[in-house]
């Protein structure tokens, strides 16, 4: 028989992990798919300071404390890529009225119980989850796939990734020590790269399009006061050069038109981010900008497809909301199996 899961969690972040420790505290059987580590982006934060009630931990700790919570309790997890989810709406067979008279002398009518297509007589209502390593059946889906980083789409950054392009400070920074690099990008991100690799970098170069900085000002006002740290404002990276390894950043003023060559042992990227959800674009409503279209119970348009995290589109993205879309994502998926199921739920 077919294995069938109460709920498919798709990414294994704060929300999946989340909804995971959740569902299992309720009782349901958990898969987890998640395509790369567990843990989600904040693996790859240096400190987190800003989850109540926990003073100061690193993101990999934090991390890796939800995953042996979800996983003790009975939560599963494999390692794959997401490629479609398919509707499972099994056909119902309605036998005939039958006639039978009772040992009153009376006939009645009787209506006996529907059959199903014995395709699907296992799951009558439910989701196929079809990845890299398999397919899974599931009563309810739980879409918490994050977002990923932007990319700069250049020619030729695809070719010198992790041959002197990154998108992680803190997992590639240790490479560059005394060395010189570039950080491209205007936020809170890019500052916050620039700062740690300001302490074992000989210079960094925080590359922006844009006169004015988004981030933290506190953050750029520490940078600015930084010997080894250069800010170039109104600078649009036009190229790569590279050889072996990238050597040098094409770069344009924005206001002169003047093209000239940065020398750069690295590059760290971080131009923003953006949602991971081309594979369900045909199952639910994205908005303009890709990101899943869900209410306050992280419903979607799609019967028991929730979406939860950084991937669904709302006004914040932190720590605290992602757990909280885990925690309602969880309880609204359980709350749909039961009502399918004809049980009453609290």
């Amino acid at each position: 028989m077919t294995e069938i899961y109460d709920v498919v969690i798709v990414g294994a972040g704060t929300a999946g992990l989340t909804a995971a420790i959740y569902s299992r505290r309720a009782g349901l059987k958990v898969l987890m798919i998640e395509e790369g580590i567990y843990g989600g982006q904040i693996v790859n934060a240096q400190s987190v300071e800003n989850y109540p009630g926990i003073m100061k931990i690193s993101g990999y700790q934090f991390a890796n404390n939800l995953y042996e919570q979800a996983t003790g309790l009975g939560a599963e997890l494999v390692t794959a890529t997401v490629t479609s989810l398919i509707r499972i709406t099994a056909e119902k067979i309605m036998p005939p009225v039958k006639q039978i008279q009772f040992g009153d002398g009376v006939t009645r009518s009787i209506q006996f119980d529907p059959i199903y297509s014995d395709s699907n007589r296992e799951l009558k209502e439910g989701w196929e989850v079809k990845t890299t390593a398999g397919d899974y059946k599931t009563r309810t889906v739980i879409l918490a796939t994050g977002v990923k980083k932007r990319k700069l789409e250049i020619p030729g950054e695809e070719n010198w990734l992790g041959k002197g392009i990154s998108y992680c400070a803190t997992c590639d920074g240790a490479f560059y020590k005394d060395r010189t690099v570039a950080v491209i990008g205007g936020g809170n991100t890019a500052l916050a790269d620039a700062e740690y690799l300001a302490q074992t970098c000989k210079k960094v170069y925080v590359i922006h399009r844009s006169r004015v900085f988004r981030g933290d000002l506190d953050t750029e006002k520490r940078l600015k006061a930084k010997d080894n740290v250069e800010m170039r404002v109104n600078t649009i990276l036009t190229g790569l050069e590279a050889d072996e390894r990238l050597e040098a950043l094409k770069l344009r003023d924005a206001l002169t038109g003047a093209d000239w060559e940065l020398q750069v042992d690295g590059l760290f990227v971080a131009i923003g981010q953006e949602p991971a959800n081309k594979a369900f674009r045909s199952v639910v409503q994205l908005d303009p900008q890709g990101y899943i279209m869900a209410d306050e119970d992280c419903k979607t348009n799609a019967p028991g497809i929730f979406a939860a995290g950084d991937c669904r589109a709302k006004q914040v993205r932190q720590l605290t909301t992602a757990a909280a879309d885990g925690t309602i994502a969880a309880r609204a998926a359980r709350i749909y199996k039961y009502q399918a199921e004809g049980k009453v739920t609290g």
